[in-house]
């Protein structure tokens, strides 16, 4: 009887992903429309090419689709169909020369994930002001008031590894830059509402790169529901706030005081997609630079050195680390800031090096990631060092390029005169 009732329910799950993958392809069709579109595959229906995409260095999966369709080909990621451009002119004629002929668009299952009022889901005037509103919290003028809590929080995380326990370098970046980022939406958040939102997140942070199949217990449904949760959460502290009637210039501030041409304010949806779209933004790509960071400089005996002489010199005009770093300091720091500045002697190809993006689309909290990376250098190199665990070298892709396994490391406090 158990049988038989095991295979009943594997048959209805049976017909239920298949109706879901027949329904998925009409759709795919309709999209398509009779549109003229360049070269290239679109893989299973609905599936697409998502797994091929995901499963390698993105890199390889580009160069094979360039050498066989040319810099403009299709393909289907995550149940989107996309359109790829792979020219350093292509990049330029969508990200600045005509960048109001393209609306930014994301999978569906992300944009629910994010929120769909996030700036970078916009164009427009309702981008620009967004745009406005967070670039101008996280301007220089606005962080430079950061660099003490922010040098507090990457010498509690260095001194939290101290030992003999291994660590996952790159989780605990992530831990590092969620709560910069926590700091500069927030300012000083109470820590129940601060654990509140680590823990919902980083449930929706695991779910945000799954394949969108609403079946309950998967990661893409777990996710749904902590976004739902970290939802309410901000719209409690929004509303305290309100309560309270605090005027605080950081970026929850910025955007619960802002007012349209018609003096409406954003509602409370707008503003909680917002700050979830910086959460995510913030996270991800900064904690993966500066663990690569770690890496370089372990693997690199003589950079190392040259950083560290740069970094001692800024350690003793603190008095031995007494005093904390200063903004002046952060911005005086030209080794670290690039490491090999010779690679910029002959200034790269238009187009071709945009670390922060171009155009309206650039970027609007490049200067804080650098901020938050340099400080954590400094605590690091002036006062740690460390050696990496296993003997794997290569890169796993989620979809950043990380270290394989996230680099483990232990990490030993030094006396600052020793290398």
């Amino acid at each position: 009887m158990e049988i038989v009732s095991l295979l009943f329910y594997f048959f209805l799950f049976l017909c239920t992903v298949i109706s879901y993958l027949w329904v998925g392809s009409q759709k795919w069709k309709l999209s398509l429309g009779g549109a003229k579109l360049p070269p290239g595959s679109m893989g299973w229906p609905y599936i697409g090419e998502t797994h091929q995409f995901y499963s390698q260095n993105p890199n390889d999966f580009f160069a094979r689709k360039q050498k066989r369709y040319g810099e403009i080909f299709k393909t289907h990621l995550l149940g989107c169909p996309c359109v790829m451009l792979a020219s350093p002119e292509a990049a330029k004629f969508v990200l600045v020369n005509q960048a109001h002929l393209f609306k930014p668009t994301y999978p569906k299952s992300k944009e629910q994930m994010i929120g769909p009022s996030a700036l970078f889901f916009h164009q427009g005037d309702y981008h620009m002001r967004l745009r406005k509103l967070v670039q101008g919290s996280l301007m220089p003028e606005a962080i430079k008031n950061l660099v003490l809590d922010i040098d507090t929080l990457a010498v509690a995380l260095l001194d939290s590894w101290n030992g003999s326990r291994e660590v996952n370098t790159f989780h605990e970046m992530k831990k590092y830059s969620f709560d910069v980022g926590i700091l500069a939406i927030f300012g000083q958040l109470s820590l129940r509402y601060k654990e509140e939102l680590k823990k919902n997140y980083c449930i929706v942070d695991k779910g945000y790169n799954s394949f969108p199949t609403n079946i309950p217990g998967t990661l893409y449904n777990n996710a749904v529901l902590a976004r739902k949760r970290l939802s309410k959460i901000l719209s409690e502290i929004v509303r305290e706030r309100r309560e309270a009637g605090l005027t605080e210039k950081d970026l929850l501030g910025c955007l619960m005081n802002s007012k349209d041409e018609k003096g409406k304010l954003l509602r409370d949806d707008q503003i909680a997609d917002n700050i979830i779209g910086v959460l995510f933004a913030a996270q991800d790509t900064t904690a993966s630079v500066m663990t690569w960071i770690v890496k370089y400089l372990h693997d690199d005996p003589k950079l190392l050195q040259a950083v560290r002489v740069e970094q001692r010199a800024i350690h003793e005009a603190n008095d031995g680390g007494k005093r904390p770093l200063t903004w002046a300091q952060t911005r005086n720091m030209p080794l670290t800031h690039k490491f090999d500045p010779s690679r910029f002697e002959v200034p790269p190809k238009p187009n071709t090096l945009m670390p922060f993006g171009n155009g309206v689309h650039a970027c609007p909290g490049n200067e804080l990631a650098k901020l938050e990376s340099l400080i954590l250098i400094h605590h690091l190199v002036t006062k740690f060092r460390w050696e990496v665990e296993g003997s794997e070298s290569g890169i796993q892709y989620g979809p950043f390029p990380v270290p394989m396994g996230g680099l483990p490391a232990k990490f030993w406090k030094q006396k600052p005169e020793s290398t």
